[in-house]
């Protein structure tokens, strides 16, 4: 009698049956299966939209930011935060007890400088104002002054990449970038992020003020120039349809797909900046076209002076541009030569009316503007600098930097107005009263986004990088 050597359960000598393959490839089966479903899972992920709009953490009531940054840095003593004691001590050294007052090009030595204007008190908060912002001043029950952030350097563009990325150094996303990762486009047809600068020249920090650093290309600052034109080439070239056009694009973004790979994200940002600028060509010209605005918002906005006409229609802008869903937008008050910054180491009086003459009916308009239509309750406006001034004399009419303590407002997006927070000293030096670092200032905006910042994190070289680093406070009091 033949005996059987049985393996597995089937005899060595008998055939195997086609159920007892099945049942063995079952596994193999699988394995194709899932290969396939992986493969259609990283196409789909391949042709993503990196700015489709994503949800916030939280709910909150900002859903866009204007953020507008004045360079070289206004005198807070003489704009936001009076301080009475300077003109009664004026031409005297400062206190002993407050030690050296150095700045850049200060040694400590320098007297007292008075301030040339005068202070008035405004709005049922009546809150001091300069009368050097007399339409910013009517907006007084609106504005929250933070009075007491501090910066790390005494140097402009050290300073200006704190304010804009958090660090000391160019090498981070920008706010801008961090808000547009975190939270997409509102819009299909416009970028999220825009960038408008002084007509004479770009801010100490340069373009890294809005760079997305090590994040994805796609997330960086689209620069509108100024001028008639702030967008280049939104006119097809002659003899090219909408149709060939399109067609032509689907060609170039499909060879895109083919050497993007898995992971390429700045292939990935190439093929979305592609078709973003595709449909700008149909909507941008409207949303730039100032044409259809009645004649009382362009004066409310200074269009019809010379003086106030540039930085107006910018701020006009931005609010159309607000409209139409796009997410953060920074605008640079002063630029290029130090005649166009407020930079105001001689001759304080002449650079800060002169520059406040081109800002402060354009602010108050787009202030107005926005309140009355509904736009304000959900966009953040925000005015600031790199650092304040010294209380002390440079050049004997001036004031060098002072990144010890200065006054930045806010406005709208769930702000509540008609509140001081902060203070600095009786000389304006330093900030006493709940000091404010630029990872403060930056949790603050993410809250009033809706993001929380230890959520809003890229993996970078092995570390989760955040805006925040190892984290700041939201100044909770602004939206109480």
């Amino acid at each position: 009698m033949n005996s059987s050597i049985v393996r597995n359960g089937v005899a060595a000598n008998s055939a195997v049956t086609r159920r007892q393959i099945l049942c063995r490839a079952a596994n193999g089966f699988g394995a194709i299966a899932l290969q396939h479903l992986l493969a259609q899972s990283a196409r789909a992920t391949k042709t993503d939209n990196p700015l489709r709009p994503k949800p916030p953490h939280f709910q909150a009531k900002t859903r866009a930011v204007i953020f507008i940054f004045n360079v070289g840095a206004p005198s807070s003593m003489d704009t936001f935060d009076p301080k009475p004691l300077l003109n009664q001590r004026a031409g005297e050294p400062m206190p002993e007890s407050f030690g050296a007052v150095g700045g850049q090009f200060t040694d400590g030595s320098n007297p007292i400088l008075g301030t040339p204007w005068r202070f008035g008190r405004y709005g049922q908060s009546g809150l001091p104002v300069s009368e050097l912002f007399p339409n910013v001043a009517r907006h007084v029950d609106d504005i929250c002054f933070v009075r007491s952030f501090v910066t790390r350097s005494v140097v402009h563009a050290p300073a200006m990449y704190e304010v804009h990325n958090g660090r000391l150094f160019a090498t981070h996303p920008s706010i801008g970038s961090w808000v547009t990762y975190g939270l997409g486009s509102e819009s299909e047809n416009l970028p999220a992020y825009v960038v408008m600068p002084q007509p004479e020249g770009t801010p100490e920090g340069g373009t890294s003020c809005w760079s997305q650093g090590f994040l994805p290309s796609v997330y960086q600052g689209t620069l509108l120039r100024p001028g008639p034109n702030p967008i280049l080439h939104l006119k097809r070239p002659d003899g090219v349809t909408p149709e060939r056009q399109r067609a032509m694009l689907n060609l170039l973004q499909a060879m895109n797909e083919i050497d993007a790979g898995e992971f390429d994200s700045e292939m990935l940002g190439r093929i979305a900046a592609y078709e973003l600028a595709f449909r700008m060509q149909a909507h941008a010209p409207e949303a730039v076209d100032l044409a259809k605005e009645t004649a009382s918002t362009k004066r409310s906005y200074g269009l019809d002076q010379e003086r106030t006409r540039e930085f107006g229609t910018r701020l006009l802008l931005a609010r159309r541009l607000v409209e139409r869903g796009v997410r953060f937008i920074q605008i640079y008050s002063g630029g290029g030569p130090i005649s166009m910054q407020w930079d105001a180491h001689k001759h304080l009086k002449e650079n800060h009316e002169k520059m406040a003459g081109h800002s402060d009916l354009p602010l108050g308009g787009l202030l107005e503007d926005l309140k009355q239509r509904g736009l304000l309750e959900t966009t953040l406006v925000i005015w600031g600098a790199e650092f304040g001034r010294l209380p002390t004399s440079e050049s004997g009419n001036g004031r060098d930097h002072n990144p010890h303590g200065y006054t930045m407002w806010f406005a709208g997006g769930g702000v509540q107005g008609g509140q001081a927070i902060g203070a600095t000293d009786e000389f304006g030096l330093r900030a006493l009263d709940q000091p404010y670092s630029m990872r403060d200032f930056h949790a603050t905006i993410l809250h009033a986004l809706g993001l929380h910042q230890d959520r809003l994190w890229y993996l970078h070289n092995g570390r989760h990088e955040k805006l925040t680093d190892f984290g700041g406070s939201v100044i909770e009091q602004m939206f109480a």
